[in-house]
């Protein structure tokens, strides 16, 4: 009995000793570097995407809101309850894109719906990496913040793939090359469809149930759309009997020059010219007219001239449609001509694309059309073609 008491006795005496010893030479017995536990990080949007498993931090720009496996919205937003993020602010192609999951508690601060100025945000987001929409993503965040850190180099934009053929190009080759460019894929809508059409893509940022007015700039309820006094209707900015290609599905019903108006602002217009001067006008505070030209606001002034430098090099007469020309008058009547050519080369270049126009023209290229307007990814080009 006495040795198994003195080995109990030893046993416990040496044990915190024993502990000592084994903390003090464990570091020596570590694995490879590689092995050993290592801090949580935060990941890029590319190594989200590879990694779908487990909780993880990424950092990205917001680029949109996903609606379907690879349809995401970049303007016009129907919901708060999602967003796609990217490692470039002006990534659209959505398999490079994470989609995440905002949950209620969430939707005020971040959902583009109520906050649509938050796209190119810097968005870092910590939750569940899984599959959202049947696409990589990260659902049930439990930390969301806004900030100002770039998350990885920018790369080249897609509209860079998208213009591929029109590079190096300048002059009547660069038009020749973006006409092709703009008319290839291309989806028409009735101009019955254009009124919803323009609920989308010239909806207010600050109040989703309204839609801005091109040259009055109000904001103005989207129930308000048809012919009578207060409401607005559906302006062609290139004026349709210049050309005389009516509504019909084509130059009638394209989006890059339609643009929501009142109803009497846009009689006032008429089928006039733009040029600067004359007197101003009443009901669109900004804008003058005279006999024979209008000349917007300066707010809108640039996109006046991109929408019409666009409809010049998407209807070149050899798809059915005429043959739109911009020229330095005006007086082209009844001719598929528009101008007056100096002055909106001035304006281009005065009013440079706005956040409004941009995702305008995204929202066309991803939800209806399919096709852009080039002047607005590349105002300069312009002056390369009509210059």
């Amino acid at each position: 009995m006495s040795g198994l008491s003195s080995h109990r006795r030893v046993t416990a005496l040496t044990m915190p000793a024993l502990l000592g010893l084994l903390a003090l030479f464990l570091p020596l017995f570590r694995g490879p570097a590689g092995m050993q536990p290592v801090a949580a990080t935060t990941m890029t949007v590319a190594q989200a995407i590879s990694s779908q498993s487990g909780t993880g931090t990424v950092r990205g720009y917001v680029v949109g809101q996903p609606t379907a496996t690879s349809t995401v919205l970049f303007g016009g937003f129907t919901a708060d309850t999602a967003l796609a993020i990217a490692d470039s602010g002006t990534e659209r192609d959505t398999s490079k894109m994470l989609y995440v999951q905002v949950t209620s508690a969430y939707r005020a601060g971040f959902g583009l719906q109520s906050n649509p100025g938050r796209v190119g945000a810097v968005l870092t987001v910590t939750g569940s990496l899984t599959a959202y929409f049947s696409h990589p993503g990260l659902k049930s965040p439990t930390a969301m913040s806004f900030g100002t850190a770039t998350p990885t180099p920018t790369p080249t934009g897609s509209t860079d793939v998208y213009y591929a053929a029109a590079a190096g190009k300048s002059g009547a080759s660069l038009k020749g090359a973006l006409h092709g460019i703009i008319s290839s894929g291309v989806t028409t809508l009735s101009y019955d469809a254009v009124w919803n059409a323009l609920k989308v893509t010239d909806q207010d940022p600050a109040n989703s149930s309204n839609v801005i007015l091109l040259y009055s700039g109000i904001s103005r309820s989207k129930t308000l759309n048809g012919g009578d006094q207060g409401d607005w209707n559906r302006e062609h900015v290139w004026a349709k009997s210049h050309g005389d290609f009516g509504t019909g599905n084509g130059p009638g019903t394209d989006l890059h020059h339609l643009r929501p108006e009142d109803v009497h602002v846009n009689s006032e217009r008429d089928n006039k010219d733009f040029d600067a001067g004359g007197t101003a006008v009443a009901d669109a505070p900004g804008n003058r007219t005279d006999s024979d030209s209008w000349e917007p606001r300066a707010a809108v002034r640039g996109d006046v001239a991109r929408m019409i430098f666009y409809m010049a090099v998407r209807y070149e007469g050899g798809d059915g449609f005429p043959d739109l020309e911009v020229d330095d008058a005006t007086s082209g009547g009844t001719a598929p001509r528009l101008g007056r050519l100096s002055v909106l080369l001035q304006w281009n270049a005065q009013d440079p694309p706005d956040t409004f126009e941009r995702r305008r023209n995204d929202t066309i290229f991803s939800a209806y059309q399919h096709n852009r307007n080039p002047f607005i990814d590349h105002p300069e080009w312009a002056a390369s073609i009509f210059g």
